[in-house]
């Protein structure tokens, strides 16, 4: 598996519904993730997750974004070649004025080898 390691000015962004459904991402997520837009929206975003990550990363993620707060991690995720990458994202409720209903944004960035490895070992430990 191929590693995809982000660029120091890569800014992945993406917004969900309540669901995990994928509304919007920008173009470096879509450039390092290897899907394009229209591949993306209305897709779960588990589309892009890689078998590696626990599944209590995840639970903790939507349990703590549900309850109006802002989450941040490190997450392992995979393209569409089957490669990886890792980013460090900060997820947070936004209410949708519009529609009415609660989204969720999540800013991603590159995290540092030293922070990739914490989180490897830490989640070695959550299977």
């Amino acid at each position: 598996m191929q590693e995809h390691i982000l660029k120091s000015d890569d800014f992945l962004v993406s917004q969900t519904d309540a669901k995990g459904r994928i509304l919007f991402a920008n173009e470096d997520f879509c450039k390092i993730a290897g899907f394009t837009l229209e591949e993306l929206v209305g897709k779960p975003h588990s589309v892009v997750r890689h078998p590696d990550m626990p599944k209590a990363a995840f639970k903790d993620l939507w349990n703590t974004v549900k309850s109006n707060k802002t989450w941040t991690g490190y997450v392992k995720n995979r393209t569409a070649n089957g490669g990886y990458y890792w980013v460090f994202a900060t997820v947070f409720p936004k209410y949708d004025n519009v529609n009415k209903t609660n989204t969720y944004i999540s800013c991603r960035r590159k995290p540092s080898a030293d922070e990739i490895q914490t989180a490897e070992n830490l989640y070695k430990t959550l299977r």
